[in-house]
Formats: structure tokens, C-alpha cells, sequence
């Protein structure tokens, strides 16, 4: 009777196919994924660029801006690049190991990106409630620590996943129906037992995203009863404002997860696969594209130092929102 070890589940490399179903389109796919990545990346590192060297934009807002940014740009560099890859040059092998480090940041980052975007809303829970208390409140160091608290979570709570999907045994094939190692995606194609995977998965989407949301939810909730409470219908105006690029950032980063998450749960039969994998990379490519565009057009004091920085200007005047 032959007998296989371990090691001869193990695939050397996974065959991405891209979107499936779609493979003589591809080609055209690639275009808009190819023009928002350069947005994004320009916007991002704009962005990261002012908070660096504009003293007006040294406040916790812009600071963690800049975090939700160096997420952006991690995000969307681990995925669309391979992508492109597939698209253009058909180079759709991906080592095992390759697989699981795309896998990592993928899934880190995003984690990341939603820890962000709940600090921020923290932010402005305090710019609105405590304005008088706000720099004492949120000093560098206090930034520095929850920035890295937020980076810390995403890590360990994902790096259980490389060891449980290292552990499966795969023996259904090395085509991956995909643009991008994503975790169910790959333990899917083993022949072994992904229970655990679904479960810890599932754990992870709650303490993160669940987590993450309650406490958006609880800030706006104390902003919206702070801001009713107003008399001057100006100061409510201003107070909305200040809110609306960090909403509009939430809304482009939840409405692809959510509907990537459901429908992976509850529409696998129903949702064409090429759709999933479109979503799926909505999901890791619109917020880094139209986040500096929305911070951008909506941040008064960026406008003003991309105004300043565009004509040559040398003032450091800083300017309010």
C-alpha cells in the first residue's frame, strides 16, 4: 500500500487563475485595478508626505491619517501587483510559502485598517466632546501606543492563520480561484478537516471587525447626542464636518467587507464566483484609493497646504478645518 508523508500534501506553489469565468476579459479588468492602485499610492504617500512636513497638519487627527494611509499602501501593494501579474503577463504561479506571506499582510493589514478607522472615530469622539481637553488627552505617546496596540492585535490574532492552513493536507489540485492567497480560499483546496480554520476565521472577523464596530457605533452614538445638544446651528455644522471625510472612509472600507463576508457565507451558491472576486478586491482597493481623495476634499488645512505646496509657497501658517 503506498503511503504519502506530509510533506507530499504540501504543493511547492499554487496556481492563481484571477477572476474566473472572466479570463478573456482580464485584460480589460486590469485598467481601472491598475488606475486606482496608482491613485492610491500617489494619494497615500501625498498624504504621508504634508503630515511629515507640514506643522500644520502635526495634530492626532493627521497623525492617525498617516496610519490609516501606511495601511492603505501596504493593503493594496500586497495584492494588486500579483494581480497585474496575472492580468497582463499570465505569471499566475505563487510559492506555498509566498502564498502564506501574502496571506499574512493581507489579512493584518486589513485588521489594521479597520482598528484605524475605529481610532479616528475615538478621535473625534474627543475633538467633539473634550475640544478643550483634546491635546492633553491624546499626546504622541498615547497615539504611539494604541497605533502600535492596533498593529500588535492584527498580527497575533493572524498568525495563527499561516500555521493552520501550513498544517492541511492538500491533495484537491493547486488552482486557486483567485487573484490573491486568501485564507478560506486556499484551505479550501485541501482534503483535510478546515473546521478550525472556519471557526477561528469567523473568531477573528468578531473580535476584530465586531469589536472595531461596537466602538464606532458607541463614539458616533456620544457625538451625535453632543452635537444635538448645541444651540448654534453653525457650531452643529462645523461639528458634522468634521466627521464627514472619517464617515465617508467608513462606508468605503465596511460596505465591500460586509458584503464580501456575507456573501461568502450565505451566497456561495447564489453569487457568481466571478463576483466574489471582484468584491473581494474592491474590498483591499477602493478605500485606499478614495481615502486621500475624500481627506483631501473635505480637510480644509489639507487643501490648503497642497495649495501652499503646489505654488511654492514657504508660509507655515497653520489653518483651521
Amino acid at each position: 500500500m503506498l503511503t504519502l508523508n506530509k510533506t507530499d500534501l504540501i504543493p511547492t506553489s499554487f496556481i492563481l487563475s484571477g477572476v474566473p469565468g472572466l479570463e478573456d476579459t482580464q485584460l480589460w479588468i486590469s485598467f481601472p485595478f491598475c488606475s486606482m492602485y496608482v491613485v492610491a499610492m500617489v494619494g497615500n504617500c501625498g498624504l504621508l508626505y504634508l503630515i511629515r512636513y507640514e506643522d500644520a497638519l502635526h495634530k492626532p487627527m493627521y497623525y492617525f491619517l498617516a496610519m490609516l494611509s501606511f495601511t492603505d499602501i501596504v493593503m493594496c501593494s500586497s495584492t494588486v501587483p500579483k494581480a497585474l501579474c496575472i492580468f497582463w503577463f499570465h505569471l499566475k504561479d505563487i510559492g506555498f510559502d509566498e502564498c502564506l506571506v501574502q496571506m499574512f499582510f493581507i489579512h493584518t493589514f486589513t485588521g489594521m485598517e479597520s482598528g484605524v478607522l475605529m481610532l479616528m472615530a475615538l478621535d473625534r469622539y474627543v475633538a467633539i466632546c473634550y475640544p478643550l481637553r483634546y491635546s492633553t488627552i491624546l499626546t504622541n505617546p498615547l497615539i504611539t501606543k494604541v497605533g502600535l496596540a492596533t498593529f500588535l492585535r492584527g498580527v497575533l490574532l493572524i498568525i495563527p492563520f499561516t500555521f493552520l492552513t501550513k498544517r492541511l493536507p492538500y491533495c484537491r489540485g493547486n488552482i486557486l480561484p483567485h487573484t490573491y492567497c486568501d485564507h478560506m480560499s486556499v484551505a479550501k483546496l485541501s482534503c483535510g478537516n478546515v473546521k478550525v480554520n472556519a471557526v477561528y476565521g469567523l473568531m477573528v472577523a468578531l473580535l476584530i471587525g465586531g469589536f472595531d464596530i461596537l466602538c464606532i457605533t458607541a463614539s458616533y452614538t456620544m457625538i451625535l447626542r453632543a452635537v444635538v445638544s448645541l444651540s448654534s446651528a453653525d457650531a452643529r455644522q462645523k461639528a458634522f464636518n468634521t466627521c464627514s471625510a472619517h464617515i465617508c472612509a467608513i462606508v468605503f472600507s465596511y460596505t465591500p467587507a460586509f458584503f464580501s463576508f456575507f456573501s461568502h457565507r450565505f451566497g456561495e451558491h447564489t453569487i457568481p464566483p466571478s463576483c466574489h472576486i471582484i468584491v473581494a478586491n474592491i474590498y483591499l482597493l477602493l478605500p485606499p484609493t478614495m481615502n486621500p481623495i475624500v481627506y483631501g476634499v473635505k480637510t480644509k488645512q489639507i487643501r490648503d497646504c497642497v495649495i501652499r505646496l503646489l505654488s511654492g509657497s514657504k508660509d507655515t501658517k497653520s489653518y483651521s478645518m
